[in-house]
C-alpha cells in the first residue's frame, strides 16, 4: 500500500448514515450508490461516532485521529482556564494539541488543499508550501464571520401597505460563531487576559462567551417558543405602488417598491410588470430612479448569481454582493414576496492561505454566495429559499474545488458541506408533533430533510469524475441529527452557555437575586459548588484551582459522587433525562479523559438520555430519534486502493479515518493519532 493516491474528503456536516441508508435504498441518491459500487464501507454505513456529537471536536477527530481528550477541543466551546462561567471559542486549530494529516501530507511533498474544515484547519498550522487552506473559522458557509455586511430578510409587498416612515433593522448577534442565532443569554466581553483569537477572527469582538442560562428555554432552545410562527407577518411589508418620477419608460401597468438596505439608512427599488401576454413574472431590482439598467433581474423561483451593490457600514460605503429569488409573484402583480439574500462583502481574502487564492476563485468561478441559516422566527416560505440557497451554494463550492484541483494540481484535498446540519437544526425539531408546534404538520419537515439528502447526493456527485483519474473519495461527516422523542430537553446539556436552572434546583448553583427576589445572570461564587457550562460537563468550584472556590479538594470526590447521583435523579416530565454521568478520569474510556489539571474536560462528564437530547451535541453518539434519524456518522469510501462493492463487518470510528487515509496517500500516520487503518477494505493488489 505505498502508493501515493490522489484523495478527497467529501465532508458533509450533520450526515446522519442511517437516513442515508434509508433514501439510498429508494433511490434517491444514485452518486453514493455509484461509490459504493466502487468501493466499500459496511452495509448500514454507519460509523460510530465520537463524543462529544459536535462539530469542531468531531472534524479535528477525523483530521488527527485522536480523540477530544487527546487533541483538546472538547465542545464548540472550550473551557476558559479558571472562569468556569466563560467560555473560550474552540475553532482555532492554536487550540489543537494533535497533529493534523494535511500537515503530514503537504510536509511529505503532496500538494493539499483544506476547505472550510470546521476543526483545527484555521489559522494554518503547517509552513509547507505545499499547504492550502481556505476558511475554517465556522461551520456555516465561507466568510461568514468577516463577510456579512448585512442579513438576509424577507420583503412582502401590497398595494394595501403603508411603508414605514424609518425602518431600522436590529443586527442580529452571532457571537456564538455557531453558524446559527443564539438568543436569550447574555453575552459579554470578558476576561482581557484570556487567549485572543488572531486574524480575522477578531472580528467576532471577542473569543470568550459569558452566557448565563436561566432556563430550557435559552441557548439552542430559545426557538422553540418562536417557531410556530410561520406566516409572512415577519416580512418586511412595505407598499406595491404604480411606477413613477423615473428616468427610465416602463411598460403600462409598472409597480414599484422598496427594499431597506443598509440597517434603513438606503433603499433600492423593486419593479414588476406585465410581460407581453399580460403577466408579471419577473421583479427588476434598481439602485435608484435615475437608473436604466438594473442591478439584478429575478425570474421564476430559482436564486439568481451573486451581484454586484454596495451598502453603508458605520460611514464606510463597501462593495458587496446579494442574491435574490421570489418566493411569490401571482400573475396579475397583485403582491410580491422577495427574497433578499445577504449582503457579503466582495473582498475578504483574509481567511484564504495563500490569499491570492481568493481573487482567482472570485474571478473564475466568482463570489462566495451566502445561504439561508436558521433564524428564530421564519415564514414557511424560508423552506423553499433555503434549499434553493444550498443547492446554489454546493454548486458553487463543488465548482472551486474542481477548479483548484485542475488548475493547481492538487492531490489531497479535506472538504466540508454544512447543507444538512443547516437545515436539519430547524426541520428535526417539528418534524415529529410535539405541544411547541401544535400546527406543525411533520411530513412537511420530514420532506424538506429528504430534499436536503438529495442536494448532498448532487454534490457528491460532482465529483465522481475524478474515480476516472484513479482518485480516492471519501464521504463522511462529524455526526447524525435525531428527531428527539420527547418534547423539549431539560436545562442541561446545552453546548453556548452555563445550564443554571437544575443545577440550581439541586442545589450546586446559587444566582445572585435583585430587589424583588428575581434570580439575575450572575453566579454567586460564595455559595456555589459546582457549574455546568458546555453541555456535557460539570465543574466544581475548587479551592486553590479556581478564583472563587469554596470546595475542598478533600471534599471533591464525595461530592463529584453525590451530583452524579443527583443526575442519574433528576427528572424531567417526569421521566429520568441523564443516560450516563462518569468522573473525569472514567470519560477517559470514551476519549474524554485528561490530566487533572487540564481544563478542556470538566470533573463530571454526563449525557442526556435518549429522547431527551437535542438534534446532536448533548447525547451519545450511538443514539436514534423518531422518523428513521441517528447521530450515526456515515462512512463510505470509493476509487484506488479500496475494494469495490465490498461491506466489512468492522467497526469503523472516527479515529480511523486518518491513519486509514495516511496509508492510502502513502504517508506516515499523525503523530497523536489514537485509531488504526480500515485495513479490511484495502485492495492489496493495486
Amino acid at each position: 500500500m505505498s502508493k501515493q493516491r490522489k484523495m478527497i474528503v467529501v465532508g458533509v456536516d450533520g450526515m446522519d448514515a442511517r437516513l442515508a441508508k434509508k433514501f439510498l435504498d429508494a433511490g434517491k441518491m444514485p452518486n453514493l450508490k455509484k461509490l459504493l459500487e466502487h468501493g466499500s464501507a459496511r452495509e448500514d454505513l454507519v460509523m460510530l461516532g465520537g463524543v462529544p456529537t459536535i462539530t469542531p471536536p468531531m472534524w479535528t477527530t477525523l483530521a488527527t485521529g485522536a480523540t477530544p481528550g487527546t487533541h483538546g477541543i472538547t465542545d464548540f466551546w472550550n473551557q476558559h482556564p479558571t472562569e468556569l462561567d466563560t467560555l473560550v471559542y474552540s475553532l482555532d486549530s492554536r487550540n489543537c494539541k494533535a497533529e493534523q494529516l494535511w500537515n503530514v501530507t503537504a510536509e511529505a511533498g503532496r500538494n493539499t488543499l483544506v476547505w472550510h474544515w470546521p476543526g483545527s484547519s484555521w489559522p494554518p498550522t503547517s509552513d509547507s508550501p505545499n499547504l492550502s487552506v481556505v476558511e475554517g473559522t465556522t461551520p456555516s458557509d465561507i466568510n461568514f464571520v468577516d463577510g456579512v455586511m448585512e442579513f438576509d430578510k424577507f420583503i412582502w409587498a401590497k398595494e394595501s401597505f403603508t411603508d414605514a416612515a424609518e425602518y431600522k433593522m436590529e443586527e442580529e448577534d452571532h457571537s456564538s460563531g455557531a453558524g446559527c442565532i443564539i438568543s436569550g443569554v447574555d453575552l459579554a466581553e470578558v476576561d482581557d487576559d484570556a487567549p485572543k483569537q488572531g486574524n480575522a477572527m477578531d472580528t467576532l469582538g471577542s473569543n470568550t462567551l459569558h452566557a448565563i442560562m436561566l432556563s430550557e428555554y435559552e441557548g439552542e432552545n430559545s426557538n422553540a417558543d418562536k417557531f410556530e410562527t410561520r406566516d409572512r407577518e415577519i416580512a418586511e411589508k412595505v407598499k406595491l405602488s404604480p411606477c413613477n418620477n423615473w428616468k427610465k419608460e416602463f411598460p403600462a401597468g409598472a409597480k414599484e417598491f422598496t427594499i431597506p438596505v443598509s440597517n434603513g439608512l438606503e433603499r433600492r427599488l423593486g419593479v414588476i410588470y406585465p410581460n407581453e401576454n399580460g403577466i408579471y413574472d419577473k421583479v427588476e431590482i434598481y439602485k435608484n430612479k435615475r437608473s436604466e439598467e438594473p442591478l439584478a433581474v429575478v425570474q421564476g423561483r430559482e436564486i439568481i448569481p451573486p451581484t454586484p451593490d454596495t451598502v453603508l457600514k458605520k460611514e464606510e460605503r463597501i462593495d458587496v454582493t446579494k442574491t435574490y429569488m421570489i418566493i411569490d409573484l401571482p400573475e396579475d402583480g397583485s403582491e410580491v414576496f422577495l427574497y433578499v439574500g445577504r449582503a457579503m462583502k466582495a473582498d475578504l481574502p483574509d481567511l484564504f492561505h495563500p490569499k491570492s487564492l481568493y481573487r482567482e476563485i472570485f474571478d473564475n468561478v466568482g463570489p462566495a454566495p451566502g445561504v439561508i441559516l436558521s433564524t428564530s422566527t421564519m415564514p414557511e416560505d424560508w423552506f423553499v429559499a433555503a434549499g434553493k440557497s444550498w443547492d446554489f451554494y454546493a454548486k458553487w463550492q463543488a465548482d472551486c474545488i474542481n477548479y483548484l484541483i485542475e488548475k493547481h494540481q492538487y492531490e489531497i484535498v479535506f472538504s466540508h458541506l454544512h447543507n444538512v446540519d443547516c437545515i436539519g437544526h430547524c426541520m428535526w425539531e417539528r418534524a415529529a408533533k410535539r405541544e411547541e408546534y401544535p400546527n406543525s404538520v411533520p411530513e412537511e419537515f420530514q420532506a424538506v430533510m429528504e430534499y436536503a439528502y438529495v442536494q448532498t447526493d448532487n454534490y457528491i456527485g460532482e465529483f465522481m469524475h475524478l474515480l476516472d483519474d484513479d482518485w480516492t473519495i471519501i464521504v463522511t461527516s462529524d455526526h447524525g441529527l435525531v428527531c428527539a422523542r420527547e418534547d423539549m430537553p431539560p436545562a442541561l446539556g446545552d453546548p453556548f452557555g452555563v445550564n443554571t436552572k437544575a443545577m440550581v434546583e439541586m442545589g450546586y448553583t446559587v444566582l445572585k437575586k435583585d430587589e424583588n427576589g428575581e434570580p439575575l445572570r450572575e453566579i454567586d461564587w460564595e455559595k456555589t459548588t459546582a457549574v455546568a457550562p458546555r453541555g456535557l460537563y460539570i465543574y466544581i468550584n475548587l479551592k486553590g484551582r479556581n478564583p472563587h472556590g469554596i470546595v475542598d479538594p478533600a471534599d471533591k470526590y464525595e461530592l463529584e459522587e453525590k451530583i452524579i447521583t443527583d443526575l442519574y435523579n433528576y427528572r424531567y416530565n417526569g421521566k429520568r433525562c441523564v443516560a450516563l454521568a462518569l468522573r473525569k478520569q472514567d470519560a477517559a474510556l470514551l476519549g474524554l479523559g485528561t490530566q487533572e489539571d487540564d481544563s478542556s474536560v470538566g470533573d463530571i462528564v454526563y449525557w442526556l438520555s435518549e429522547g431527551f437530547n437535542r438534534v446532536h451535541g448533548d447525547s451519545l453518539s450511538t443514539y436514534m430519534g423518531l422518523a428513521d434519524t441517528s447521530e450515526s456518522p456515515i462512512f463510505a469510501i470509493g476509487g484506488s486502493g479500496v475494494k469495490k462493492g465490498f461491506y466489512t463487518d468492522r467497526i469503523i470510528r472516527e479515529v480511523d479515518i486518518a491513519p486509514t487515509m495516511a496509508i492510502l496517500a502513502g504517508v506516515r500516520i499523525p503523530a497523536q493519532c489514537e485509531g488504526a487503518p480500515v485495513y479490511q477494505i484495502f485492495d492489496l493488489e493495486s
